[in-house]
């Protein structure tokens, strides 16, 4: 015999059977969105800790030159994409750009000479900004920028979109005042 609706509401409310499993099921799918934002997360991390290192990579590398010739430059530039291994370099995710740039006597920093790989060159004589600290009069600084365009596996919460990391080293040349460059 079937109980009375009446009777039957006081034995729900009363009753403790699957409750973990209705608790389990209403905080599932927050779980499952922290574990896979943790997993972006933790990569994008990697990747921007990565960027700063191929930074530094092509900063200190081309730092050390007197006379750079087109070969050594792109051959610093491909090196220095070897930094992001694993993650992918393609064309498009991944920019290097070394640059020297100019003091003249009155504290105006110019672009002397810019190369790239995935990126765009900056302009030859294309005025730059600087931080007062390092705008010493007739100097030069070696400028070194990585920008990685970072695609999430998981969407980044339903937004299809890429995060761009990037970074930025000024540098000095070590063995002369300038790095000459010498294009064929």
């Amino acid at each position: 015999m079937m109980p009375r609706p009446r009777q039957l509401w006081p034995r729900f409310a009363n009753s403790t059977r699957g409750i973990a499993a209705v608790e389990f099921a209403m905080v599932l799918p927050v779980l499952a969105v922290i574990f896979l934002a943790s997993i972006d997360g933790g990569r994008a991390i990697a990747i921007y800790m990565k960027v700063r290192a191929a930074t530094y990579t092509i900063a200190a590398i081309t730092n050390q030159y007197s006379i750079i010739h087109d070969a050594d430059a792109q051959g610093n530039l491909g090196v220095t994409s070897k930094v992001l291994a694993p993650y992918s370099t393609a064309t498009g995710t991944l920019a290097i750009t070394i640059s020297q740039i100019a003091i003249d006597i009155n504290g105006n920093a110019t672009i002397v000479w810019s190369d790239t790989q995935g990126g765009t060159a900056r302009a030859q004589g294309a005025p730059m900004t600087v931080p007062t600290s390092l705008k010493v009069p007739g100097s030069f600084l070696v400028f070194g920028e990585v920008n990685y365009n970072y695609q999430p596996l998981f969407g980044y919460f339903g937004n299809n979109t890429t995060i761009n990391l990037s970074d930025n080293l000024y540098t000095t040349p070590r063995i002369s005042p300038s790095i000459t460059r010498v294009s064929p």
